[in-house]
């Protein structure tokens, strides 16, 4: 098991998420924006404009998914 917050993954917090995989950890952290954006959280709103910003760039998306992923493969298990 590893773990990331919500900042490593582009959130405007330092809440922690852990998972054996990317994709798990990716699906806490979509969660967690969506709890936020109920709630109307004015930091992770702002972060989560900045994400939709970098969806319209297809290739700049992917260069974002693709370090983040790499970044949980390099983290030691907890």
């Amino acid at each position: 098991m590893k773990t990331m917050t919500c900042s490593q993954l582009g959130g405007a917090c330092d809440k922690a998420f852990s998972a054996n995989t990317f994709e798990e950890i990716a699906e806490q952290s979509k969660q967690h924006g969506m709890e936020m954006f109920k709630s109307q959280d004015a930091a992770h709103l702002d972060a989560m404009q900045k994400m939709q910003s970098l969806m319209k760039d297809p290739a700049a998306m992917g260069a974002w998914y693709e370090s983040r992923k790499a970044e949980f493969e390099s983290l030691p298990e907890d």
